[in-house]
C-alpha cells in the first residue's frame, strides 16, 4: 500500500498591519511577564517572528506531497509572481497557486490514500491544513486527527506522525526535530543547505518562491527514508 508523505511551509502575517485589538490579544501577556523594556522587545521580536506557528495569524505558502511507492510528488506554493510557470524536477513538480486552491489540490489527491505519514503532522501541519481549510470554507476529505494511537485510527485514514511513532508516543524523552532524527540514521537532512523553516517569512518577502517549494522537498524526502527505517524495524 502506497502512502502519501506530506509536508507544509508556512509565514506569518504582518504584526504591524494586523488591528490594535488583536495586537493588544497577543502581546497583553508580555506586558505581565516582562521584566523592562529590553524583555519586552525580545519577547516581541519572538512574538512577531512566531505568527506563522498559528493558523490565526498565518497562512500556508507550500504543501508537500509524495507517494512512497512511487517516489513522485508534487509541491503546491504561493507564488506573488504572476509570470511563474510550473516546472519539473526529480519527479518533483512544482505548481504555484493561491492558499486555497493549494488546500483544494490536497484534500482532492488526499481521497485516493489510506495511510498518510507526517513528522509532527498531528502537532503542526494537520490542524493547520484543517483550520485554514475551514477559513476557506472547504470540508477536508479525511479525518487525520481521528486519534493519536495508530491501532484506534480510522482504516480509510491512518495516521503515521513518526514524532509519535520514534518516541512511542512521548516515552523518548526528547521529541527532537526531523534533522536531528535524519541525522541519528544517517539521512541527508533538509536542513544541510543551510535553510530551516525559521528561513521561510524571511525567503517568502524576498520572493524566493520557488526556492520555499524546493527546501519543502527536503523535509518530504527526509521523512520518506525516515518512515523506511520505522516502517523495517519498529513496525508492528
Amino acid at each position: 500500500m502506497a502512502q502519501l508523505i506530506f509536508d507544509i511551509e508556512t509565514v506569518g502575517e504582518d504584526f504591524d498591519a494586523l488591528d490594535k485589538t488583536t495586537r493588544e490579544s497577543l502581546t497583553k501577556w508580555i506586558k505581565k511577564e516582562a521584566f523592562d523594556d529590553a524583555e519586552y522587545k525580545t519577547l516581541l521580536d519572538d512574538l512577531k517572528k512566531g505568527l506563522g506557528f498559528s493558523p490565526l495569524t498565518g497562512e500556508i505558502v507550500a504543501i508537500g506531497v509524495l507517494d512512497s511507492e512511487k517516489d513522485k510528488g508534487v509541491v503546491y506554493y504561493q507564488s506573488l509572481n504572476v509570470d511563474e510557470k510550473e516546472s519539473e524536477e526529480n519527479g518533483i513538480r512544482f505548481r504555484p497557486m493561491g492558499e486555497k486552491e493549494m488546500l483544494e489540490n490536497f484534500w482532492n489527491g488526499a481521497k485516493t490514500y489510506q495511510e498518510f505519514v507526517s513528522f509532527n503532522g498531528r502537532g503542526f501541519d494537520v490542524p493547520f491544513l484543517m483550520i485554514r481549510s475551514a477559513i476557506h470554507g472547504i470540508r477536508p476529505t479525511k479525518d487525520l486527527m481521528s486519534n493519536r494511537y495508530l491501532n484506534s485510527q480510522k482504516s480509510s485514514a491512518l495516521h503515521i506522525d513518526l514524532q509519535d511513532q520514534l518516541t512511542f508516543y512521548g516515552a523518548v524523552r526528547r521529541r527532537g526535530s526531523l534533522h536531528t532524527w535524519s541525522r541519528a540514521f544517517g539521512i541527508e537532512s533538509p536542513k544541510a543547505q543551510g535553510i530551516t523553516g525559521d528561513d521561510v517569512g524571511a525567503l517568502f518577502k524576498e520572493g524566493k518562491f520557488l526556492e520555499i517549494a524546493k527546501y519543502n522537498v527536503g523535509d518530504l524526502r527526509a521523512t520518506k527514508k525516515l518512515y523506511e527505517y520505522w516502517d523495517k524495524y519498529l513496525r508492528f
